[in-house]
């Protein structure tokens, strides 16, 4: 494999570290951002948090609160902090929610952290949130299936998010009965944005907990007749000589491999649209691939610089892919669904590369991923490297490097890395006996369900 030196020749030099030393050290130091960046008050997520100093706001995020729980889990397991610990802090977080505004069990994208007050992610996006609501209980099914020692304190975590789990009215959201599940319902707008959820992208978690719930589940033909009947759900072609299973051209942000299989397995995991496994493993070749090309000539990009997704970029939030993206968010922009920053252009690559793109690739490209890695910390360390990991963006195309993490792209990181070193979280959620039942229920293979 190159070395970090066989590179660009910038940045300070190269580490001592060894590779298993690092990755302890990115994925410790990312956790962080979940524990000391955390809200102080509830310890819920923040959305955003500065590189240099936390944000004047009080605006957490129910999705990336949801991969918190994960890394404070892997962070238990790893002894970073005490099982006790973990367990204060995610009672913390459970004495929010559980008195939070929520709209038929579902929580909005974006709330307040001192009082569980919603915060509007847009003029009509003021209600539940079905796809940050799944990637809450993603996180929170992993803690159930964690905390399972026979004590007081654990047992009352246990029932406390079951409580919550069962009380969500997935089939609300399926609007009066139809075929497929819809993103946002609002108590003054009601499905008034009328955004569907279709495949592919990064929502299969959500029809898959939709389909596990003990009093709310979806039937079998909301995912078939909504989720993979998706324009951009079936593919088939090849891209840089890889062939993709599923999704839009050249494979979208790499989020799509990421958030649904923190917990999710891909490993031997199919049903009759796909192998997720080489679906992952194939999207993330391509990104890299694209990335090696370099069609667009940006500078650094390579085998050891690489991997786009959505993150912080010099023009604010946006999606950054192989090929232009289709805007799937219901609001008539570029961007990706559920982040959408309304620029109203459709976006590609323009030399923004994501850490979290390469890093939480772990499972599916070890070498590729460790590779980037060692580039990021070695070569770009003194300008990305910070408190909480390293920052969410950055482009060498004009010396840009943001200066702010996202909950939504620090999570992964850890969650994925885990998977990779270990698979616990992945068996954690995979031995869930309702999300067992959900995957039987909408058809679903894998070793997890033998």
């Amino acid at each position: 494999m190159t070395t970090a030196r066989e590179c660009e020749d910038s940045g300070r030099e190269e580490s001592t570290l060894s590779d298993a030393a690092l990755l302890e050290l990115v994925q410790r130091q990312t956790f962080l951002y979940f524990w000391e960046g955390a809200h102080p008050v509830s310890g819920l997520a923040r959305d955003n948090v500065g590189v240099l100093s936390n944000l004047e706001n009080d605006i957490v995020a129910i999705g990336g609160s949801g991969f918190g729980v994960m890394a404070i889990i892997v962070a238990a397991s790893r002894a970073w902090i005490s099982r006790e610990s973990a367990a204060t802090r995610l009672t913390l977080m459970l004495d929010l929610l559980e008195r939070a505004t929520c709209f038929h069990g579902h929580f909005p994208h974006f709330m307040n952290g001192s009082t569980g007050a919603v915060i509007p992610f847009s003029r009509k996006d003021d209600g539940g949130d079905i796809v940050e609501t799944s990637l809450l209980f993603q996180g929170l099914l992993c803690a159930r299936q964690y905390f399972d020692q026979d004590n007081e304190a654990e047992k009352r975590l246990r029932e406390r998010i079951t409580c919550l789990w069962r009380d969500v009215e997935w089939s609300w959201h399926t609007r009066d009965g139809r075929s497929v599940l819809n993103w946002h319902w609002s108590p003054n707008n009601g499905f008034s944005l009328v955004h569907e959820i279709r495949g592919w992208n990064e929502c299969l978690v959500t029809y898959v907990l939709a389909a596990a719930s003990p009093r709310y589940a979806i039937d079998a033909s909301v995912y078939h007749d909504g989720w993979a009947q998706g324009r951009s759900f079936l593919n088939g072609k090849s891209y840089y000589g890889v062939e993709l299973p599923l999704g839009p051209p050249y494979g979208g942000p790499l989020f799509f491999s990421h958030y649904s299989f923190c917990g999710l397995d891909p490993r031997g995991l199919k049903d009759i649209y796909a192998d997720y496994w080489r679906q992952n493993t194939h999207h993330v070749q391509i990104n890299f691939e694209h990335c090696v090309h370099n069609p667009g000539q940006h500078k650094g990009y390579g085998p050891s610089c690489w991997g786009l997704t959505a993150s912080d970029d010099p023009e604010g939030y946006n999606v950054h892919t192989p090929d232009e993206f289709t805007c799937a968010c219901g609001y008539g922009c570029g961007n990706v669904a559920g982040r959408c920053c309304r620029r109203h252009a459709p976006d590609e690559d323009n030399g923004v590369i994501s850490p979290t793109a390469a890093l939480s690739s772990f499972p599916y490209a070890p070498d590729a991923a460790l590779r980037a890695m060692r580039y990021f910390y070695d070569r770009l360390g003194d300008q990305l490297w910070g408190r909480f990991g390293f920052a969410d963006a950055f482009s060498q195309d004009i010396n840009w490097f943001s200066k702010s993490y996202s909950a939504i792209n620090q999570g992964p990181i850890v969650a994925m890395i885990e998977n990779y070193r270990t698979g616990l979280l992945w068996s954690l959620f995979m031995k869930d006996p309702d999300v067992q039942a959900g995957l039987r229920r909408l058809g679903f293979r894998s070793p997890d369900l033998s």
